[in-house]
């Protein structure tokens, strides 16, 4: 199925007949068969249920791990990467953990600079200005000098996005923005993805590709362009909203459930 994207222009990420191992287990097939192409611009929500593999499939997407068979390209260039000389193409995609994965021993504010001093061999005075660009983006301008630990995990998600934001990378992929987060929270999220995907000033009106992972497709009606589901070892796209209602219902009841009583 086609995206809203230019037949014309060349796919960021392209995946063909692909299967996804568990992070744990790279011999576990959690999901196969997928064919996949995401161009510049998209804005697509992965979502599922629990244990569909979500979050094995977007660690592959990033290169964290490789495909267990089938083909995946980024940019053009065979994945996994893992040689130094093609380190940049990896950086043009940007990668929020579930939870913002900050390592404890720093502060907020190193947190953030990481990538700035190791990929730009900058000090932490050289990278201070634009660190502190993103904390105010993100909100933490205050939370600066803590600590990861002294904080909620609606504000480490926020580090880790700042973070994965400082290379200012072309692709976004976020894992499960919206979990375990309150109502106030994930409308600043749905907000600030939002943004980014329309070109947020922040990284001078560049529009960033967005992938996200999710339980629930009902916050993103009205926001994301492109859908897919995962289900049962299978990854099938649905397209545009509109083609998300017209599908099966028996493939999508789960994650358009309306509210349960109490």
């Amino acid at each position: 199925m086609e995206t809203t994207a230019s037949k014309t222009s060349p796919p960021l990420i392209e995946m063909k007949d692909v299967s996804v191992g568990s992070m744990r287990d790279q011999s576990t097939i959690v999901i196969e068969g997928v064919d996949w192409a995401v161009t510049a611009g998209d804005y697509w929500v992965l979502a599922g249920l629990q244990g569909t593999g979500k979050t094995d499939f977007l660690m592959m997407t990033a290169g964290l791990t490789p495909p267990g068979a089938g083909s995946y390209h980024l940019f053009g260039e065979a994945m996994p990467i893992f040689d130094e000389r093609r380190l940049p193409t990896r950086l043009r995609q940007g990668l929020v953990f579930d939870g913002g994965q900050l390592f404890n021993h720093l502060t907020v504010f190193e947190n953030i600079a990481l990538p700035l001093r190791y990929h730009r061999n900058l000090s932490l005075g050289q990278a201070a200005e634009q660190t502190k660009r993103w904390l105010k983006a993100v909100e933490l301008d205050a939370w600066a000098d803590s600590t990861p630990g002294t904080l909620g995990r609606n504000w480490q998600k926020r580090a880790g996005l700042a973070r994965a934001l400082s290379l200012q990378p072309e692709i976004l992929l976020v894992d499960n923005p919206l979990g375990g987060l309150d109502l106030r929270h994930a409308w600043w999220w749905l907000g600030f993805l939002d943004q980014l995907s329309k070109g947020h000033a922040i990284m001078e009106g560049k529009r960033l590709t967005v992938i996200v992972t999710a339980s629930d497709l009902r916050p993103w009606k009205d926001r994301a362009k492109q859908f897919a589901i995962l289900k049962e070892r299978r990854f099938v796209v649905l397209g545009t909203w509109h083609q998300l209602e017209a599908a099966s219902q028996e493939l999508l009841h789960e994650l358009l459930m309306t509210e349960r009583q109490t």
